[in-house]
């Protein structure tokens, strides 16, 4: 059974291991509005906005190259910076990148390692919330969307996404249907359905 639970409501009796809980005197809270399942034990954050964690897939777009650094914009309210004695690729300012969360310094800057170019393409935004169900378990989703438009596509954690192929149109309106209905059952096989059609 899947219910809407809201900041500080009890989702269970004991302790489960969720991104975006607590767990306090043996029982687990959400932090966020979101749809919990029950029988699957997995939470959905409805709403909410990124934040870096060591890892963390990133797109972005490089928005100032001062002194050793590139500021990458990253569509948060976090900057991301890139170091250019990590950077072994050309790059510049309007370039979009694909890049790895390193740490998170004190002044809420995300520190950037492994930068990959993007060259060409199309950038969409989507709530990062929904991210989780862009790529799907296993990517499973992410693999329909390729493999049903001939697309390459990128998915940051923090929302971005960078598409290029032949198929840029249908693996937006497939995006931005799974953004839209992520909560509800049945949508990897209506975005089969859509793909194929």
């Amino acid at each position: 059974m899947q219910r809407i639970v809201v900041p500080g409501e009890k989702i269970s009796d004991g302790q489960l291991r969720l991104e975006n809980t607590i767990t306090e005197n043996n029982a687990t809270y959400s932090t966020v509005v979101a749809i919990y399942d029950e029988e699957k034990k997995t939470l959905l954050p409805l709403e909410g906005l990124w934040y870096p964690r060591y890892g963390d897939t990133v797109v972005g777009v490089i928005e100032e190259d001062k002194l050793n650094t590139y500021v990458v914009n990253l569509n948060a309210p976090y900057k991301g910076l890139l170091l250019t004695k990590f950077t072994e690729i050309e790059i510049t300012t309007g370039d979009v990148v694909e890049a790895t969360v390193k740490e998170l310094d004190k002044t809420q800057t995300a520190m950037l390692m492994r930068p990959r170019k993007l060259s060409g393409g199309k950038l969409l935004s989507v709530k990062p919330s929904k991210v989780p169900r862009i790529i799907g378990s296993g990517n499973t989703m992410l693999k329909e969307l390729t493999e049903g438009t001939g697309c390459s596509i990128m998915v940051g954690n923090n929302g971005i996404i960078w598409l290029k192929g032949k198929n840029v149109d249908l693996a937006t309106k497939a995006i931005l249907k799974i953004e839209e209905e992520a909560h509800t059952s049945g949508l990897t096989e209506r975005i089969k359905e859509m793909l194929k059609s």
